[in-house]
């Protein structure tokens, strides 16, 4: 089985009566007019290859019944809640994905819909899994630097200069972290917020990372090379449980733009 993501992008503006179509999908489709509010959402779909097309489905499908299905519902609550006055929870976020789902379920020939993911800024998504609508998944990126050197003293010079190349440097060398942690709770949660997660995330996680020497700062990595897969698991170790009614879904460390690793637990 495959599991085939789509993402697509348009904007909203509540005060217009008429939201502009663009011809830009790559930016958003509608376009916006003005200060409007950007959504990226990203459909996933699971099946088999169609061997007659080599597709699980057509990407193009996914656009063309998300912005004719989909687009519309986001429009009518967005200038609903405009309209009030008020802001959209939580548990009205992920009614809007299920309504999204509804309208997109069964439309995509064998393949079946997975899970919806809606970007709520560059770095913070929410997202329902079509197979357990009663929970819902937020998840955050969050910043640190540090150094460390990936060294087994069991090993002879050379064969710790072999496997590890440049990162065995005898003075240590630096990267830019970026931590995904990813929770999943209740759905009709309407006491979660953001602030209170970014807070256990910093305190528990962040503080004790960033401008830190790994190796020689945190006891955990004495003796366990601080490499991208051994720091996922510590952040997991520290996060797991401090989250209330929310569970740790996933953690995920990126070392660079091209080297990342998850974590489930």
């Amino acid at each position: 089985m495959h599991e085939l993501a789509r993402q697509v992008r348009f904007s909203i503006n509540p005060f217009l009566p008429k939201q502009e179509k663009g011809l830009n999908s790559f930016v958003s489709e509608p376009a916006g007019e003005g200060l409007s509010l950007f959504f990226e959402l990203s459909v996933e779909v699971r099946g088999d290859v169609e061997p007659a097309t080599g597709f699980v489905v057509n990407v193009t499908e996914i656009d063309r019944n998300v912005r004719e299905f989909v687009v519309p519902i986001f429009v009518e609550r967005i200038k609903q809640s405009f309209r009030q006055v008020r802001h959209i929870a939580l548990p009205e976020m992920v009614d809007i994905l299920g309504a999204a789902r509804s309208q997109l379920a069964g439309r995509f020939g064998k393949a079946r819909l997975g899970r919806l993911s809606l970007k709520l800024n560059p770095f913070r998504t929410i997202a329902v899994d079509i197979e357990d609508l009663d929970m819902a998944y937020f998840c955050e990126k969050f910043e640190f630097a540090a150094m460390h050197k990936l060294w087994n003293d069991d090993l002879s010079e050379q064969q710790n200069l072999d496997i590890f190349g440049k990162c065995a440097n005898p003075t240590g060398h630096g990267h830019n972290y970026v931590a995904e942690v990813e929770i999943r709770m209740p759905a009709a949660r309407d006491d979660f917020h953001i602030g209170d997660f970014e807070r256990t995330v910093e305190h528990e996680l962040i503080k004790l990372l960033d401008h830190r020497n790994l190796n020689a700062d945190l006891s955990h990595f004495g003796k366990t090379n601080p490499t991208v897969e051994n720091i996922a698991v510590f952040a997991w170790n520290r996060l797991a449980g401090k989250f209330g009614e929310a569970s740790l879904h996933r953690v995920t460390v990126w070392e660079t733009d091209k080297t990342y690793c998850s974590y489930y637990g």
